[in-house]
């Protein structure tokens, strides 16, 4: 499922409520740091040159949508939230920043009620710009599917095949803890390795990494659309409640979806 327009929606999220979605990525094709095997997307399509929307392109499409909906266009919808996510990792675009900081001057102007999040697979976080726009989100939402190296990559496929979970845990702990934390948790297979996030082991490890990060929200969830490996597995409610349960009572606030 790929998105083929710059705004798109607003649509109903799950986690965020009534959201416009704005896309960075190429409209035809998955361009992304990791190849996840749950991704609704699919998987990474190998292209020379994508074709990215520019700042000017983006901000146009987004003011176009907020003109929309401030003249009734919306069918009385209060916008929630404008999230950036879509066709892979949004933090890729070359400019991230500015786009950022045109986004947060046309909420203020348009619907400053709403949040700016962002969907990010925290594998861009090295870079100093892209860190600088994620504080100017109100929602930085930043992915750790697993806590072992091994998990890791069966599940989320970086492109960079060195990459650690003790690389991704640094780059996270430049926040201080004031993002959200976003896992997925499943259960499968793919080319023939075993994928499970949710064993004792993992769940330990990943216990750990959230004690060492001390998000202010955690998000956790299932698969809930088409996934490119057809052999996983949704996690069933009462145990993603069982997983969030330790962490709730030590007073973490855990968001569900399943």
């Amino acid at each position: 499922m790929l998105f083929d327009t710059i705004a798109y929606g607003p649509i109903h999220s799950r986690r965020l409520g009534t959201s416009l979605g704005m896309e960075l990525m190429p409209l035809t094709h998955k361009l992304c740091t990791f190849n996840c095997v749950y991704c609704e997307c699919g998987w990474n399509s190998p292209v020379d040159h994508p074709q990215l929307p520019t700042r000017e392109e983006v901000k146009a499409a987004l003011e176009a949508k907020l003109v929309s909906l401030s003249s009734g266009e919306g069918r009385g919808e209060v916008l929630d939230v404008i999230t950036f996510s879509g066709n892979g990792e949004p933090t890729l675009h070359p400019q991230f920043l500015g786009i950022i900081q045109d986004t947060c001057a046309l909420r203020d102007q348009y619907c400053p009620q709403a949040k700016v999040s962002v969907l990010s697979n925290s594998t861009q976080l090295g870079r100093p710009e892209v860190v600088e726009a994620l504080w100017l989100c109100d929602n930085r939402i930043l992915k750790l599917d697993a806590a072992t190296d091994t998990m890791m990559r069966r599940i989320d496929l970086p492109v960079n095949e060195n990459l650690t979970v003790e690389t991704l845990l640094r780059l996270l702990g430049q926040f201080n803890g004031d993002f959200t934390l976003q896992t997925c948790f499943l259960r499968g297979e793919h080319n023939g390795l075993k994928i499970d996030n949710t064993s004792p082991e993992e769940l330990s490890a990943w216990y750990k990494a959230v004690e060492t990060l001390h998000p202010r929200q955690i998000m956790i969830y299932v698969i809930d659309r088409k996934t490119p490996e057809e052999h996983l597995e949704k996690i069933s409610r009462a145990e993603m409640e069982a997983i969030a349960a330790p962490l709730i009572a030590k007073g973490y606030d855990v968001q569900i979806s399943a």
